[in-house]
């Protein structure tokens, strides 16, 4: 399981790289390999307001569906349109090929409540 250590992670398996006033945001590695093939994620429309802790789309893998929930609050600036072809670059590269939004942040301070690469990976119970 790859838990890159520059990055924050949500308790129900998001992570978020803050770049600036802006943010990056998938899902974890650890995620994608519970899900198994991912066959289609639904994403915010560009310009949708998100809030921490609240669903902003959903996941569809073979085997089940589930919510994403926003890491943080801010607004949506980008989606990863090329998933929409290609949900499976989630599965092959979560942390680059597979991010799903990016969004303006509204409170920076709000990385604080999340959990940092050791935090995360004993919340899913992973060798640090």
């Amino acid at each position: 399981m790859h838990t890159p250590a520059e990055l924050k992670y949500t308790e129900e398996h998001e992570w978020v790289k803050l770049e600036g006033k802006e943010a990056l945001v998938g899902i974890t590695d650890y995620a994608q390999g519970e899900l198994g093939d991912i066959v289609f994620v639904e994403l915010p429309a560009e310009g949708k307001a998100v809030k921490q802790g609240e669903v902003f789309g959903t996941i569809e893998a073979v085997k089940t569906v589930s919510d994403l929930y926003a890491p943080v609050s801010g607004k949506v600036i980008a989606t990863n349109k090329s998933l929409t072809d290609h949900p499976e670059d989630i599965n092959k590269s979560p942390y680059k090929d597979g991010w799903m939004i990016r969004i303006t942040v509204d409170n920076p301070g709000e990385m604080e409540k999340l959990l940092n690469a050791d935090g995360y990976k004993t919340h899913v119970g992973a060798e640090h």
